[in-house]
Parts: C-alpha cells; sequence; structure tokens
C-alpha cells in the first residue's frame, strides 16, 4: 500500500505521519507538495498537522486552495481514504470535505498533553482494529480544537454513526465532546488527536498505530490477489 503524505508550508508533523507508516506500520510512503496535483499512484492520502501557511485568517483556510486539494477531493470522490490530522483536520473542514468548524480552544490556551480518546465508531476502514467504546491515549496538540456545529448538523453526524471519536474528558470544549468525525461514505476521518505519535510504546503509547493498522487490513481485504 502507498501512502502520501501532504506538505503544506508550515506542516510540522509532516515526518512523524511519514515514519510512523514507513517505520511502523512498515508500508510505502511518499511526501507530496502542496503544488502538485497528481495522486493517482496512490492508495491513501493523509493531510499532517501544523501550522499551514502560518495559520492566518483561519487555521486550514488558505492550505483548502492550495493546487492539491483538488486532487484530494477528487480522491475523496472515488471513495479512497483520506486522513487529517489536527491542522489536516482543519483543512478538511474549510475545504468541505467534512462539516463544521474550529473555534479557539474554551480556555483560550494551547494545550499540548496526553488525552484519553474513546472510540466511538469502530466499523469504519480507521477504526475496525479498536474494540467500540474501547478508552485510548493519544496526544494533542492545538489551540483551535473545539469542534463547532449546529445543532442540525450534530444530528446528522449522530444518524450516521459519523462521530469516530470522542474526547474520554473533553479538554478544548468540543461539541458533543467531539475528537474525529468521517464523511457519510466513511472514508475521509478528521481528528484532532495525533495517531502518528503514537505508534510505539517509547512515545508513551502505542495506540495510535492501529488507526493506520486498519486502513492497512481494510486496503488489503478490497485489494486481495487470488491466483
Amino acid at each position: 500500500m502507498r501512502f502520501a503524505v501532504v506538505v503544506f508550508p508550515g506542516s510540522n508533523c509532516d515526518m512523524d505521519m511519514f515514519f510512523a507508516i514507513q517505520d511502523a506500520l512498515g508500508e510505502d510512503v511518499e511526501y507530496i507538495s502542496h503544488r502538485d496535483q497528481d495522486l493517482s499512484r496512490f492508495d491513501a492520502v493523509l493531510l499532517p498537522g501544523g501550522f499551514s501557511y502560518g495559520d492566518y485568517l483561519r487555521s486550514g483556510s488558505i492550505a483548502s486552495f492550495s493546487p492539491i486539494m483538488e486532487s484530494v477531493k477528487a480522491f475523496a470522490q472515488a471513495d479512497k481514504p483520506i486522513l487529517g490530522v489536527c491542522n489536516g483536520f482543519q483543512v478538511l473542514l474549510e475545504s468541505g470535505l467534512l462539516p463544521g468548524a474550529m473555534k479557539r480552544n474554551e480556555n483560550l490556551k494551547f494545550i499540548c498533553q496526553t488525552t484519553p480518546v474513546i472510540v466511538a465508531n469502530n466499523e469504519t476502514q480507521f477504526t475496525s482494529e479498536y474494540q467500540q467504546d474501547e478508552r485510548i491515549q493519544l496526544p494533542i496538540a492545538h489551540a483551535e480544537g473545539n469542534y463547532e456545529c449546529d445543532d442540525a448538523t450534530l444530528e446528522k453526524l449522530e444518524q450516521h454513526n459519523q462521530i469516530v471519536f470522542r474526547y474520554a474528558d473533553n479538554p478544548n470544549g468540543s461539541k458533543g465532546d467531539i475528537a474525529g468525525i468521517c464523511n457519510e461514505k466513511g472514508n475521509v476521518l478528521g481528528m484532532m488527536p495525533h495517531p502518528e505519535r503514537a505508534v510505539d510504546s517509547l512515545l508513551g503509547s502505542a495506540d495510535g498505530l492501529r488507526l493506520f493498522q486498519s486502513i492497512l487490513v481494510n486496503w488489503r481485504e478490497h485489494h486481495a490477489v487470488t491466483s
């Protein structure tokens, strides 16, 4: 399986994502510039955390107009997996690939800590290796991670089982304790916690590795070669 890690000006978790795939998952991975427009050789796209374009205007807003994003949208339409983490989640929101928006954390401070997260839906291609309602430990590092949407959108997310992760102890004020959501098709996931920073016990937790393993398991199930 071949993964693309999209690099925007200001990305700072791109290497974390790259080595999580290369070293922990053991799969092929390549950096892709925000200027590129060809994702045809990839099986999954990863939008990493950081401060794309310095987070001017709104976090992820300028990145959403990058040339690569039209290809990312086409990738989503082709039902291929896309994962956006932290700033990558914000880019997905600003691009309209996921509903809702991000506000400043409720305490108006940058939060950097390991946080308990609940697997609210383990029936996605990103979470099949977890148990339903499993409590896992993932790091967060953000100032604008307070997920917001109107009540109608929240109800729709609930009805379609699109809330994939919830905070066990909401650190930022996110509506519905939301830590991660997917689109209706289930192939686009945005989340504020960093699974790529939790792929080895030496890092304090290996709970994030199973997210990437879930993507790989799903891909192999759909690309099995039989003789």
